[in-house]
């Protein structure tokens, strides 16, 4: 997404102008206003950008085989979520800019910004324990991944008989059932995480070293913990501005909290998360304002599709598994039915669909770390930014509302 590293580098070029100037209310009023209309509209370009890519049609994968450099990246899949992460932390540093560089500390502790700031570092915080659910819900998608590859190492064999189909179904099944029911209970998801922990060959495998340092310096979330009540709680006093307010830094704090709102519940709708049951639907952002278009856009599509797939019970809505879901019930269908030797024609059928199994996973495998690197950065991007502004509201004295 180049446009969007353009767009950060000229915003804070010119925030930082104002670094060597004594910041006046008054004085620079039209500056200021000047400085969140062009944040706004960089928020609504960047939304706009996801939402044309989802909105675009997906390639077969024959398509992305013999086209790869035209190949669109699905809707809510691996590198879909990337490109998100990659939009809250750009707009995440352009807010931090326009709030706090160069700024008189005296005018974020005035109301109502004494009271919205509060509010959201609160929300940052719920923020944090969701990126920490989140990153140990990919070693549910990891531990599919790897149930799905046992399935084609016995499926590719040629000619393959009983023993390589019944080995494939009993991984299919495993993960079939990995993938419905987990939302019932907390439970689950400690036992999904334990998985991964046994075995030393796994342990000892090139291609896990990477993903196991990551989880040495993930936190676990408590078993009666909810993601669903945790994306309400970020919501719960989220409200646009009126009035006067709508005009002044209350506007960008009001962007800022609604676009890490957006992400958390995203990545709680796309993958495993502990507790899921009920989450919301709504969307507390007025349909009027110009720079959330794209963004409702967003909310509404993904809010459809979890509908949907909450009643059946899902592991969630990320691309990449929803097309294993949809070739493991037809691979367990075969290998209900089969008798050796197969017809050729089904054998043809099904070294397709294990091929497209095999290239999803070949996918798993290249996009599962660097997302779970992005969420890291973005955990820490979150943890920095609330000190800092912690720092200069500290600095004033003068925080009316009390910060967690």
């Amino acid at each position: 997404m180049p446009a969007t590293t353009e767009y950060q580098g000229s915003f804070l070029g010119r925030i930082s102008i104002r670094r060597n100037q004594v910041m006046n209310m008054d004085g620079n009023h039209d500056q200021e206003l000047e400085d969140i209309e062009l944040f706004q509209r960089h928020i609504s370009d960047r939304f706009a950008d996801l939402l044309s890519s989802s909105q675009q049609q997906q390639p077969s994968s024959s398509e992305e085989a013999s086209t790869p450099a035209a190949a669109v990246d699905p809707f809510l899949s691996i590198n879909w979520l990337r490109k998100l992460l990659d939009v809250f932390l750009c707009c995440e540093a352009e807010f931090k800019a326009l709030l706090i560089m160069g700024r008189d500390p005296s005018q974020i502790s005035k109301p109502p910004l004494d009271r919205l700031i509060p509010e959201m570092l609160d929300r940052a915080v719920k923020a944090l324990d969701i990126c920490n659910a989140v990153t140990n819900g990919i070693e549910t998608v990891r531990h599919c991944q790897n149930l799905a590859e046992i399935a084609v190492t016995a499926l590719e064999q040629k000619p393959f008989g009983d023993g390589q189909v019944n080995r494939a179904k009993k991984a299919l099944s495993s993960l079939m059932m990995e993938m419905t029911g987990e939302d019932k209970e907390g439970g689950s998801y400690a036992r999904t995480w334990s998985f991964g922990r046994r075995g030393s060959a796994a342990a000892a495998s090139t291609k896990d070293r990477g993903h196991l340092h990551l989880r040495s310096h993930t936190w676990s979330v408590s078993n009666n913990w909810s993601a669903a009540k945790q994306i309400q709680a970020m919501t719960a006093n989220l409200q646009a501005p009126r009035g006067n307010d709508a005009s002044g830094l209350a506007s960008p704090v009001f962007i800022m909290s609604t676009v890490v709102v957006f992400l958390t519940w995203t990545m709680v709708a796309a993958i495993p998360c502990q507790e899921r049951n009920g989450l919301a639907t709504h969307f507390p952002v007025p349909k009027q304002l110009v720079w959330a278009q794209s963004m409702i856009a967003l909310h509404e599509k993904i809010g459809e599709e979890w509908k949907k797939k909450e009643k059946k019970g899902s592991v969630g809505l990320l691309d990449e598994m929803q097309r294993l879901e949809k070739s493991a019930h037809s691979l367990i269908e075969f290998a209900d039915n089969f008798q050796f030797p197969a017809e050729e024609e089904r054998v043809e059928e099904v070294a397709a669909q294990v091929a497209e199994v095999a290239d999803t996973c070949r996918k798993m495998a290249e996009g599962l770390v660097p997302l779970q690197l992005q969420i890291r950065e973005v955990f820490h991007r979150i943890v920095r930014s609330r000190t800092e502004i912690l720092d200069v509201l500290e600095s004033t004295g003068k925080v009316s509302a009390p910060i967690v």
